[in-house]
């Protein structure tokens, strides 16, 4: 696409508002283009990668030459896999709408935030372009630069309200000298050119141009790619191994790959970290020097395990609420903690099963998690099935009060998947397991690609625990009692100890201090806490205590001079406003959590260690 082609939208003739000020609206009666077979082709440019800005353009062709007709694009709001309204459209800018000509101008209108309305004036064919502004590395947006192109179909693309199950075709044009990866099929004689089954597809599958690296492989007889942009200490002839193992244990659990082919597409950053899913690839973002180091190579692992099992988990077995996406709207469901949570269990365990990590490294994982959960007041405020439902409005907009009033449904859901995982392995002596629950959900919702319900998931994990599970659910699902990880630990050998760590003897403020620009700001404040108390707020600038400067490197180290229970000055910066208060100190915080074998197992208790993990109890302490 010529850039010259975007100068048209000063000539094109708007639908002219009502009411100045207003949203525009056509002059005629707004009546939907016919829902008939429209031949789509999307062009995807970079002209100027410099610039951040996509430029892209939608052919759109078959449609019905009635000139009272009115066609309607939209773009999503948000992007499967990420449960947030991200409002993509905000980064849009020139639309032009032209007829079959590719010259003269359409009137348009824009009805909503994501919603374009154009006037076909009787033409069979028409095309749309538009730039689109691409300057978040992350794995859910796009990102333009002069080193790659990287973007995600529902945060670049308009589709065509009704005709979202009509096939389409997609073309890049990259700069010389880049290539293209990407999971769709590509179209034999057209250069880089690609063919999608519906919009879904295309929204379901990334596109990486640039020019990283490409690493082929196979795995259970069918290719692989890991596409790698950056640099860093990533050495493939060390991780592809492992991803094999990864493959081929999960595999193993659901019995064969549903794919023909699959993509990693992984990018090195300086800080980045995460993952998201699709149906036959999945997009990575690490830490470029992140693989030398035995426990952060660790857990880039367990990240490629989660999201490979989200293959089965959520992009085949999902809740109904995703059985047919809503890219306009939030799509609300409280089960997101079995689709992310007990897939947060597996990805700790998966690779011990891969044996790429042994028992201890299992456990010190497992105990940081539920460290991580047992230090967020959060899990005594927000129910973990409305944690799920919320997380549109909570999860991916955390504040300062967000550790104390709410509850990660990837954390809690795992913690709970840890004891549905125990529970059932102790009522039928390690021959079933959490694994058969998944087997059954495969086979009864992700093979006839069909979603579940609550309540069908809660009666398939009755079925095979073989116990009424509503109890469990209300308490720790809906309710808010404390997960009793000793009761189920303990038929295992096993129980939680806790102490405070590198902070053990040093009295509790209930608030957490970093230096920034050379102040020290309060960052959080504990509900309850003795900070809290005196009037101190996330925000704050923490200056003295007992009227001498105190530091956030040195405010643990002054502490330690005191009792539980001793009062002491604290003076600090609210609103600008110098206070200055006396705070009684609490008791010291437990702040680290581990599962420890018992000192003398009884042989039941061995026996199901060794049915659970594969190894003798006594692993944990060699």
């Amino acid at each position: 696409m010529n850039r010259e082609d975007l100068e048209l939208d000063s000539q094109v003739e708007l639908f002219q508002p009502r009411e100045a000020g207003l949203s525009q609206e056509p002059t005629h009666s707004p009546v939907s283009a016919p829902l008939t077979t429209l031949q789509l082709h999307y062009q995807v440019a970079m002209p100027e990668p410099e610039t951040h800005l996509f430029e892209v353009s939608l052919q759109i062709k078959g449609l019905q030459p009635n000139a009272m007709s009115l066609l309607d694009l939209k773009m999503p709001v948000w992007t499967p896999g990420s449960y947030l309204v991200r409002e993509y459209a905000r980064h849009l800018q020139n639309f032009v709408a032209v007829g079959g000509d590719r010259t003269t101008p359409l009137p348009w209108c824009k009805i909503s935030k994501n919603h374009w309305q154009i006037d076909p004036q009787g033409q069979e064919s028409l095309t749309v372009r538009y730039q689109m502004y691409a300057d978040e590395l992350s794995v859910r947006t796009n990102h333009l630069d002069g080193t790659h192109g990287y973007f995600n179909g529902a945060a670049l693309f308009f589709y065509i309200p009704g005709h979202e199950r009509q096939p389409l075709t997609i073309t890049i044009v990259p700069p010389d000298g880049w290539q293209v990866a990407t999971p769709l099929q590509p179209l034999e004689g057209q250069s880089h050119t690609f063919a999608a089954p519906n919009f879904d597809t295309l929204v379901d599958s990334p596109f990486e141009i640039g020019r990283h690296a490409v690493y082929a492989f196979e795995a259970l007889g069918k290719p692989h790619q890991l596409a790698v942009w950056g640099d860093g200490n990533l050495e493939p002839e060390r991780l592809i191994p492992d991803i094999q193992k990864i493959i081929q244990v999960e595999a193993d659990l659901f019995g064969g790959l549903p794919y023909d082919r699959y993509l990693f597409l992984l990018h090195l950053s300086s800080q980045g970290f995460g993952g998201l899913e699709h149906q036959s690839s999945c997009s990575l973002i690490y830490q470029r020097f992140g693989f030398r180091q035995k426990d952060k190579y660790d857990r880039f692992i367990q990240l490629v395990a989660h999201e490979f099992f989200h293959l089965w988990n959520v992009k085949r077995i999902r809740p109904k609420a995703l059985e047919v996406f809503n890219y306009e709207q939030e799509n609300y469901t409280p089960s997101l903690w079995f689709s992310e949570g007990t897939t947060s269990f597996y990805d700790l365990v998966l690779p011990y099963r891969a044996k790429i990590y042994d028992v201890r490294a299992y456990f010190m994982a497992l105990n940081r998690e539920i460290t991580r959960f047992l230090m967020t007041p959060g899990r005594k405020v927000q129910p973990l099935s409305e944690s799920s439902f919320d997380a549109w409005i909570k999860l991916y907009r955390s504040d300062a009060n967000s550790p104390n009033s709410q509850m990660s449904y990837y954390l809690k859901g795992e913690m709970v998947s840890l004891l549905l995982d125990l529970l059932i392995r102790e009522r039928h002596r390690n021959r079933r397991s959490l694994d058969d629950v998944m087997r059954q959900m495969w086979e009864q919702f992700g093979k006839p690609d069909v979603g579940f319900t609550p309540e069908q998931l809660q009666q398939v994990i009755e079925t095979v625990a073989e116990i009424d599970l509503t109890d469990f659910f209300e308490r720790y699902l809906h309710g808010l009692e404390e997960l009793p990880f000793d009761d189920y630990l303990n038929p295992f050998g096993l129980r939680l100890v806790a102490d405070a760590g590198a902070d053990e003897g040093v009295p509790d403020l209930g608030l957490v201090v970093k230096t920034e620009h050379g102040r020290d700001v309060i960052k959080f404040v504990e509900t309850a806490s003795p900070a809290q108390k005196a009037g101190m707020a996330a925000g704050d600038e923490l200056l003295a205590m007992n009227g001498l400067r105190v530091t956030a490197d040195q405010l643990n180290d002054r502490l330690r001079d005191f009792q539980p229970g001793d009062r002491v000055q604290l003076s600090f910066f609210h609103q600008d406003e110098l206070h200055s208060r006396i705070v009684t100190l609490a008791k010291p915080r437990l702040s680290r959590f581990q599962i420890v074998p018992a000192k003398q197992p009884t042989p039941r208790q061995e026996q199901n260690f060794l049915g659970w993990l594969g190894v003798p109890l006594a692993a944990m302490r060699d």
